[in-house]
């Protein structure tokens, strides 16, 4: 492992240029980034994990979609910069819904679309990223704390308050099941669903914590 790692070249940001191609049909499917532990966690699982430069973290392919990319093969260009890395790809690789993220050519009339999506990305892609925009606003608040806000009203009192909060809101779910009302039942687990989120970040439990544990549950 540490043989073929010294071979590759990353950049002054410990990064390096990775194209995915199906190993089918060779059709071209995403461009992203490594950096040395994406690489290695690629190499030990089989499935590709990229670095995020706009999030600056690790991530895997498909950790909350599931649409992994299993490795067929990878190859390094011949300055030791760039690699090239065959998939099998589960559904499709764009976050829009479609195969592959060159999904668009260039054409006389400005840009076209030369495939149909796959899947319906706001049922893959919206509802993980809405629960993650919420996470990070709690998150925020604790940074930047804002006036007025219930959020830093919580964290105020301490984790007492929001323990008794979670419990109360696990409660109101248990009444509107019992009611068999659907509205009532997604506002209240939409209740539980925030002040379940406080406690994690004042407890310092991260989302990919969460979906890490439910995906060895699978």
């Amino acid at each position: 492992m540490s043989e073929i790692l010294n071979s590759i070249k990353f950049d002054d940001r410990g990064l390096i240029p990775v194209i995915a191609q199906d190993h089918s049909t060779n059709e071209v499917l995403m461009m992203a980034y490594m950096n040395k532990e994406a690489l290695e966690k690629s190499l030990e699982t089989g499935k590709v994990h990229y670095f995020s430069r706009s999030r600056n973290k690790l991530w895997q392919k498909g950790e909350t979609s599931g649409h992994y990319q299993y490795i067929k093969s990878i190859k390094v260009d011949c300055d030791g910069d760039a690699l090239l890395i065959k998939v099998e790809q589960v559904e499709g690789a764009c976050h829009t819904g479609h195969f592959s993220c060159f999904y668009r050519e260039i054409s006389d009339e400005g840009l076209k679309e030369t495939q149909k999506k796959v899947f319906d990305e706001k049922e893959v892609y919206d509802g993980s990223k809405v629960l993650k925009e919420v996470y990070d606003v709690i998150v925020d608040r604790t940074i930047n704390p804002k006036e007025g806000s219930y959020t830093n009203y919580l964290f105020e009192k301490g984790l007492d308050k929001i323990l008794k909060k979670v419990g109360e809101e696990a409660s109101e779910v248990i009444i509107a099941a019992k009611n068999k009302d659907k509205g009532e039942i997604v506002y209240e687990i939409s209740d539980l669903f925030y002040h379940l989120f406080v406690l994690m970040v004042e407890r310092g439990v991260k989302l990919e914590d969460i979906y890490n544990e439910l995906k060895k549950r699978r």
